[in-house]
């Protein structure tokens, strides 16, 4: 049986994606599940973070978020039965590969797949619907009547975050990177209540939220990372500028970032303590690496694939791509990071 992984490379050098031979025990722990993947997301590695809790390894595992059939089940596995349909996120230090035919992950990673469900869709959204529910539910304390700006509303992370907002009852504002998102976008109104499109000016933001807000500001803003300096580059000429997301901030409001090394001037963070406001970092990965609450994490897994089958939660189609192409899509997933689906 063949996986891909990767092997990191030394210093600067870029990471290599190789096929490797792997073999699953011949027993079965007594609380893990045996599953035969059926799809698997492929998202870009974050080789600083494995670092960082101590994961180091010649060869990593690449594709972590698979959907499939459960083959078989440990002794004292009880929440899953052979044929039942299954997602889950393999954690940071599974050995598995989730592009292997068949891998073997611990029952609490787990949650029962719905029929109408198919693995392709619930493959490629599972990791930024489980961003979504941790930026909103888990940090920030979205409530009805709060008022949320996304940055990037056109990706598949800022999507997932509209549409749960719009569920519970959120005002959304949210910004397009081009003329192609903009036009989506504006689709999604009278949901989103405002599309700004910052490719035209970035200035603009403030002023309109603040129009929208009636000067008060949002209670909520989520980026999708942040431009620290003035002075723009190329790859970040479209992210908001730091003392920007502080500005529309409402009193008591927060503000979720995935930038992993942000850095606050004194002025960022004396406008931070007028406003009574909030900083809070978004770790997707934090869920899988802490069992501290791993029932809430089951939680939000369920919640999530229930309101994906009913269509509360629609994200953005990702074509499935075929085995056989899985380290080329993965070395474009790697340096544009962006997302794919493989299914087997």
């Amino acid at each position: 049986m063949k996986g891909l992984y990767c092997r990191a490379g030394v210093s600067d050098a870029e990471p290599k994606f190789v096929i490797q031979e792997t073999v699953l025990p011949d027993v079965l722990g007594s609380h893990q599940v045996r599953v035969q993947v059926k799809a698997c997301g492929l998202s870009a590695l974050d080789l600083k973070l494995l670092d960082d809790v101590g994961i180091q390894r010649d060869l990593i595992p690449v594709g972590r978020e698979v959907a499939g059939v459960v083959l078989q089940v440990g002794a004292k596995v009880s929440f899953f039965q052979p044929q039942d349909e299954v997602v889950g996120i393999l954690p940071l230090d599974s050995p598995c590969s989730g592009l292997c035919e068949v891998v073997d992950i611990d029952e609490h990673y787990l949650v029962q797949k719905p029929e109408k469900l198919s693995p392709v869709c619930v493959a490629g959204a599972l990791r930024d619907g489980l961003s979504a529910y941790t930026a909103l539910h888990t940090h920030a304390r979205m409530a009805a009547g709060h008022t949320l700006l996304v940055m990037d509303g056109g990706s598949s992370f800022g999507l997932m975050c509209i549409q749960l907002a719009c569920y519970h009852g959120v005002k959304v504002f949210t910004t397009s990177h081009t003329p192609q998102e903009h036009t989506f976008l504006e689709q999604l109104r009278p949901s989103v209540a405002k599309v700004i499109p910052v490719y035209k000016d970035q200035s603009e933001l403030m002023a309109l939220v603040m129009e929208e807000t009636g000067g008060l500001g949002v209670d909520i803003v989520i980026d999708s990372g942040v431009r620290l300096q003035e002075k723009e580059s190329q790859e970040t000429k479209l992210l908001p500028h730091k003392h920007d997301i502080i500005s529309v901030l409402g009193v008591g409001g927060h503000w979720v970032t995935s930038h992993k090394e942000l850095q606050l001037d004194p002025p960022d963070c004396r406008l931070l303590h007028l406003k009574s406001a909030s900083l809070t970092f978004l770790n997707h990965e934090v869920w899988t690496a802490s069992s501290a609450q791993q029932g809430r994490y089951l939680h939000i897994l369920k919640d999530m694939v229930e309101k994906m089958s009913t269509g509360v939660l629609r994200p953005q189609p990702e074509e499935a791509v075929p085995l056989y192409e899985a380290t080329v899509t993965m070395e474009t997933v790697q340096h544009h990071k962006r997302k794919a689906v493989v299914q087997l």
